[in-house]
């Protein structure tokens, strides 16, 4: 859903055409072990970013910066116990940040729809958190469209599986409220976007330039908040227009680049969703069509559907390879396995193509990867 800022399709702008060019970068322990380092050595690699970044005349207003982190659950658990919430162990609730409309009556009617449909998949509101910020060093283009920003905490509820169950589970229950949400006539609801909603990962972005990010989320700046992989990002809207939606990461990638077949992709995801099944979801498939997010950037577009590709039981490296690749037909040096994979997975889905590179974590692992010419 774009922010209130965004314009519609006039003279030469279309928004069917937007692509950035950006900065990514990670950083790990190989040994899965959170650490507070691993957050500021990411700060400090977004910075290192800046100049992938981009502004417009007003150099206090950025085109985009963020960090996804795994979900830093010490802290979220001292911070909700302050506000009388108490969180279940590490696995059993989920965590979403959300951009609400500065209007408290949109903002009730949200609340009130993430509440019904919580109760509706058989889940737990838990409650919410807002989150501090500081936005005195923001240019005022970004002030003026900036949402209002909190966490909510969904308990698990009884007869999910596992984690894979509980995670598709959200993911269900953010699509229901989203689609709700875009039919509604909700004060300010152009401002309403979740940057995540999982128990694995927790995105902080925005509107924001680089060495923003730290000084406006102050979570990010607490010692407390800790993770073993940390993904930032520093966005240049080539030919499209910053919001505080469009920047990066998304909820399992960071992009740079473009995804130059972008509208035979989404065509083709279009025109196979009257087939689509899944053993996992069953009849909760039906609830998150449409997959694509048509409003979204190319790399918003392409991260919904590595986001299905990967609930629907695929590892993450095998929905990436789908997506992107390698030029295998006249590789005289691929192993006949990986040759076969790859032809199969042609039959499935068509190779997302343009210059890119593309940063992906689902919060156990994280990799990169060129697109298929390496350009």
């Amino acid at each position: 859903m774009s922010d209130a800022v965004h314009p519609q399709k006039q003279g030469l702008y279309d928004p069917a055409l937007e692509h950035d060019s950006c900065g990514f970068g990670f950083v790990v322990d190989i040994k899965g072990r959170p650490s507070h380092d691993i957050v500021v050595k990411a700060l400090e690699v977004l910075c290192n970013l800046e100049h992938r970044g981009a502004t417009g005349a007003e150099k206090d207003t950025g085109d985009g910066a963020g960090i996804l982190l795994q979900t830093p659950h010490a802290f979220l658990a001292a911070e909700c116990d302050k506000r009388g919430i108490r969180l279940p162990a590490r696995g059993h609730y989920g965590v979403g940040m959300v951009f609400l409309p500065p209007s408290e009556p949109g903002r009730d009617a949200i609340n009130r729809l993430f509440d019904e449909t919580i109760r509706d998949e058989g889940q737990k509101l838990l409650g919410w958190r807002e989150v501090p910020t500081e936005n005195g060093a923001l240019g005022a283009t970004a002030r003026s469209s900036e949402p209002v920003i909190k966490q909510i905490f969904i308990g698990r509820g009884e007869g999910i599986a596992d984690d894979a169950a509980f995670e598709r589970k959200l993911y269900v229950i953010r699509r229901l409220v989203e689609k709700k949400i875009s039919r509604s006539a909700i004060p300010g609801r152009t401002h309403f976007y979740v940057p995540s909603l999982s128990h694995k990962t927790l995105v902080y972005k925005g509107m924001l330039n680089a060495g923003q990010l730290r000084e406006f989320y102050l979570d990010l700046s607490r010692r407390e908040v800790s993770s073993a992989i940390a993904m930032c990002h520093s966005r240049f809207s080539t030919n499209t227009f910053p919001s505080w939606s469009r920047a990066h990461p998304y909820r399992y990638i960071s992009h740079n680049g473009e995804i130059n077949t972008l509208r035979g992709n989404v065509n083709w995801m279009h025109a196979r969703q009257s087939m689509m099944s899944s053993d996992l979801f069953r009849d909760d498939l039906k609830k998150i069509l449409t997959v694509i997010d048509i409003e979204g950037s190319d790399s918003a577009m392409f991260d919904n559907v590595l986001e299905l590709l990967t609930l629907t039981g695929r590892e993450l490296p095998h929905a990436m390879m789908m997506m992107v690749p390698e030029p295998w037909t006249h590789d005289e040096t691929m192993s006949p396995a990986k040759r076969a994979f790859y032809e199969f997975h042609s039959c499935l889905m068509e190779p997302w193509d343009g210059p890119a590179s593309i940063a992906f974590t689902d919060g156990v692992r994280v990799g990169a990867q060129l697109d298929r010419n390496g350009l």
